[in-house]
């Protein structure tokens, strides 16, 4: 039975638990069981804290897990990632008070606070820049003006909350993170059949059915604005002069080839959703 790590709270969570219910897998029913068994996909979950994903997968307890790339590299495990799942992104920046810091260098011998020390010291070592670390638990961004830190490192969105706290973002990105999927070199039946399954709900979340109608004259230049994954699919109609065609389009460009397919002259175009795929 192949046993999957999955984050029990925070951002990951709800997402996560989404992309195995369009896998097919059976999700917990109850927030505060652990530990959840589907027979039927010879898989069992295991709801644990997303920080401690990729120790429990590194060790090999578990088989594979999903947590973010960032606590995969903050954990030190030996577990690889697989699979980039494409949800949960964020992005680790350095940041302190206002005019005081312009490149690594400044931090020389600083205090730098981080909920992500491993992740932190690996990429200043890289850049030989030494500092002392001051590990948090969180809202970091209250460690300048608390004194326990001369500068942070953390996940920055729109840097709102940094600002917020007087301090701007200096140097270049720490890590560009995101959801993945991560194993633990156990080559275990089952890993296979989830790695596909989950690439097909990437799929059929980054693309949409488009069907349309179109004369055969413009058929060509039709299918040049929308070429598919492989080829459309053109289907006779019984005005010779006239055919259906069938083609996945990514979803970020619906809109603008329905209205370049219209202007080419498309009549009866249409869109549906799909809900999964393999490719």
């Amino acid at each position: 039975m192949l046993r999957i790590a999955v984050p029990n709270k925070g951002s990951l969570s709800e997402t996560a638990a989404q992309m195995l219910f369009e896998a097919g897998y059976t999700g917990r029913r109850d927030p505060r069981d652990l530990v959840v068994a589907d027979p039927a996909n010879d898989v069992e979950f295991f709801y644990l804290r997303p920080r401690d994903i990729a120790t429990y997968v590194g060790s090999g307890a578990l088989d594979v897990g999903i947590t973010g790339r960032d606590l995969l590299l903050d954990s030190h495990s030996p577990a690889k990632e697989i699979a980039n799942l494409n949800f949960g992104d964020s992005t680790f920046r350095f940041a302190g008070p206002a005019g005081r810091f312009e490149t690594l260098a400044d931090l020389a011998g600083l205090r730098v606070a981080t909920s992500y020390p491993g992740l932190v010291e690996r990429f200043l070592a890289t850049h030989d820049v030494k500092v002392q670390l001051v590990t948090l638990d969180g809202a970091v961004e209250s460690a300048v003006q608390l004194g326990v830190a001369d500068a942070v490192a953390d996940v920055v969105s729109t840097g709102s909350t940094l600002r917020k706290a007087g301090l701007e973002i200096f140097g270049p990105v720490i890590l560009e993170s995101t959801a993945v999927l991560i194993d633990s070199g156990n080559e275990k039946p089952g890993i296979a059949t989830l790695l596909r399954r989950l690439q097909g709900v990437l799929v059929a979340r980054q693309y949409v059915l488009m069907d349309y109608d179109i004369p055969v004259a413009q058929l060509d230049a039709a299918c040049q604005l929308a070429p598919g994954i492989e080829s459309p699919t053109v289907s006779s109609l019984h005005d010779p002069e006239w055919v259906a065609v069938r083609v996945m389009i990514p979803r970020k460009e619906m809109n603008s080839v329905m209205d370049d397919l219209y202007e080419l002259g498309a009549r009866a175009i249409l869109v549906t959703t799909i809900h999964n795929a393999r490719l």
